[in-house]
């Protein structure tokens, strides 16, 4: 049963399901609507630009995260969302309401506000799912059901959840690394890690500022991620390169300078073994059944942090950070092959 078959079944034991019933995946990095029948309708970052001295939201997505490092004092830029979860209230709240009135179109006052099943982490506490739960309602959803990203994930990759056997997934998302081991509708084993994309864009900004005395932004430190990040050698043998500009760091001057993706792949290389040891400690924590499962089916690797693209089998070595992840992870316990899919 897929994602979206899943919405509507849910959504069809409370008097059938409509055109406004949507799925949102709220990330830390970005949140992603999709409306039952049409697919996913809005991939936005997670970016709200506010006045400061009123707290009015100026712009949302898109917009506002051409703001970042860019708004005069009186203006910010901000991510209401920390580590998978609600960090400001309010400006979370009205993000979502940008984005539910972005997918969708009330042509009258009497249409039916949406239903809404949204994602949330594995590790979210009571009060950080209640807070998920009452930005939803207040941002104009009729109803609204909490599922765990990794459970989202697998069944939308049509993994066979409700079977008695073993799947794992782990979510790379922006602010979490999610694992989970699913059999039998439910999550057997999870953990959640708070370290993902936005980590790795941290470690190539401080790791540039360290190495080359520059001082670069988010924004940029995501750009160099996607273009030349690696963790193995690219398969070609050739090595990437990439002109960059930002502020040096002693004379706070305009500086640009030109890196290489040996560069990027030293300073990865430190979040990526964090992420790979947390996998083999939710793997220790599988029971052997289980485990066996895994080892024969492989693991299904997702999430908007790991540069996903295309669903692909990987069984040796690849290029790519997204590779090398998956090869440490084979690794783990003799798994023989891993899948990666889109966010």
């Amino acid at each position: 049963m897929s994602f979206m078959d899943f919405i509507s079944n849910l959504f069809g034991g409370f008097g059938g399901a409509s055109s406004c019933d949507l799925a949102i995946d709220l990330g830390t990095a970005n949140t992603l609507v999709a409306v039952t029948g049409q697919g996913v309708v809005l991939n936005e970052p997670s970016v709200v630009a506010i006045e400061r001295s009123t707290h009015r939201v100026l712009a949302v997505g898109h917009e506002a995260k051409q703001m970042i490092n860019h708004t005069p004092d009186a203006f910010s830029a901000e991510h209401p969302l920390r580590d998978g979860v609600v960090a400001d209230y309010d400006v979370t709240e009205a993000m979502l309401s940008a984005f539910i009135n972005k997918a969708i179109e009330r042509r009258y006052p009497w249409q039916p506000k949406p239903r809404i099943v949204i994602c949330i982490p594995c590790g979210a506490t009571s009060v950080e799912k209640r807070a998920v739960f009452e930005a939803a309602i207040q941002s104009g959803a009729r109803q609204a059901y909490l599922i765990e990203e990794p459970m989202a994930a697998a069944m939308g990759a049509d993994l066979p959840v409700t079977e008695p056997t073993g799947s794992m997934v782990v979510d790379i998302g922006g602010g979490t690394t999610e694992v989970a081991v699913i059999s039998l509708g439910g999550i057997v084993t999870s953990s959640s890690l708070r370290l993902a994309g936005n980590r790795l864009d941290e470690a190539i900004a401080m790791h540039l500022r360290d190495l080359l005395g520059i001082k670069i932004g988010e924004r940029t430190a995501e750009v160099i991620k996607i273009k030349i990040g690696s963790i193995l050698p690219f398969e070609d043998g050739r090595e990437r390169d990439m002109i960059i500009s930002g502020q040096d760091v002693y004379t706070e001057q305009p500086k640009e300078v030109t890196i290489q993706s040996e560069d990027v792949r030293a300073a990865l290389q430190a979040p990526i073994e964090e992420m790979v040891l947390h996998i083999k400690d939710t793997f220790k924590k599988t029971n052997p059944d289980l485990a066996s499962d895994i080892i024969q089916n492989g693991i299904l690797l997702t999430g908007g942090g790991g540069l996903l693209s295309g669903v692909i089998h990987v069984e040796v070595p690849g290029t790519g950070m997204v590779d090398m992840l998956i090869h440490s992870i084979l690794r783990i316990k003799g798994v023989q092959k891993a899948y990666r899919v889109n966010n």
